[in-house]
């Protein structure tokens, strides 16, 4: 129990919050270049300059070049056309082939995002370069934006997935240990012993689970001082807003895993049921996906996860500066799932003497 409650949610916090990312990056770019141009080769030399890009082969046909692509060796593929530096000269317009692994859908979207942005960036310096000289005078300004990023200036992802993983590790910890806890009770024989004294429902129920909330709140503290000691996380809100929301949040957890362990008879029964429901609660509550692109009827399912308003509270009072005011429908609902989670927790409790 003793490295599950303090080892592994050090572990968890530093290595996830690393390894989860949304940005693609080392992507293996590969290109057939049929025109051998000076301006095939410009276009070219822009993918090799990016971060984002690695150029791991040329190809002499399409044909191999899919071979590859089959065998894992490549991502992106690169079609040049013959005459394509002719085409833009002549008729000024040109084809480009682009051919993307998109057995993971969401990488190969990013990925089409940052070859387009190579290609028109490309594509605006090629249209200078072949200007005329009577069309350079009357040549079209340029409309330029100027973007201002709220809450997250530096768009590092850690900022947006350190909250994300600290809710996951209290929701997993307390779950957990709360619904092994209880039926190692009932597999070594001394919950039968606590029955029989006098001792009410709620004393004992309150007398298991209080350690566990303690616990629960003990991991908020040393993920809150990871996040900002380590990935420098922004704290914007009220450090007492956070503590006074995820008191009522692990009683949701503490008291769904008093109801599990209420119907089930060895540890390992509850730990399959626990982590049946809060796989099904963490991708749906908008950690790792945004629920705008759920369908609709998963958008409406996620109402009723306490996970997803856990995600939106800690980052909107963490990255937003967020108030008791803003986080109030989340609050709301959160306390209505306690109240309903621990009175189910209450009732299926039999206790015989």
């Amino acid at each position: 129990m003793l490295p599950i409650i303090f080892i592994l949610p050090l572990l968890q916090l530093v290595i996830l919050s690393n390894a989860a990312t949304f940005e693609i990056k080392n992507i293996k770019f590969s290109y057939i270049d049929n025109d051998s141009s000076s301006t095939s080769r410009a276009l070219i030399n822009k993918f090799d300059a990016s971060t984002y890009f690695n150029i791991v082969s040329d190809f002499p046909s399409k044909t191999i070049a899919t071979l590859a692509m089959l065998k894992g060796e490549v991502d992106v593929i690169l079609d040049v056309p013959l005459h394509f530096e002719k085409d833009l000269l002549k008729d000024k317009k040109a084809y480009l082939g682009i051919t993307i692994n998109a057995i993971d859908g969401a990488a190969a979207g990013v990925e089409n995002v940052y070859i387009n942005q190579i290609i028109q960036q490309f594509n605006k310096n090629v249209r200078i370069d072949f200007m005329q000289p009577q069309d350079v005078k009357n040549k079209p300004q340029n409309i330029l934006s100027i973007p201002s990023f709220w809450y997250n200036k530096t768009l590092n992802y850690k900022t947006y997935m350190v909250p994300g993983i600290l809710v996951l590790l209290v929701t997993m910890i307390t779950l957990f240990l709360s619904g092994m806890n209880i039926v190692r009770e009932k597999e070594i024989g001394t919950l039968e012993q606590m029955n029989v004294t006098p001792i009410k429902k709620h004393q004992f129920i309150i007398g298991k689970l209080f350690p566990f909330w303690v616990i629960g709140m003990a991991i908020l503290t040393i993920g809150l001082i990871i996040a900002k000691l380590i990935f420098n996380v922004p704290m914007l809100g009220s450090i007492a807003l956070l503590y006074g929301y995820t008191s009522i949040y692990i009683l949701v957890i503490l008291g769904m895993g008093f109801f599990i362990s209420n119907f089930t008879d060895t540890q390992q029964q509850a730990m399959f049921i626990a982590w049946f429901f809060v796989v099904i609660f963490i991708l749906m509550s908008g950690l790792f996906t945004p629920i705008e692109s759920m369908p609709k009827w998963a958008q409406n399912l996620t109402d009723f996860n306490p996970i997803k308003y856990f995600v939106e509270v800690m980052r909107m009072v963490m990255l937003k500066g967020s108030t008791v005011t803003d986080i109030l429908p989340q609050l709301q609902k959160t306390l209505l799932y306690a109240i309903a989670m621990n009175g189910l927790a209450v009732w299926s409790y039999k206790k015989t003497s």
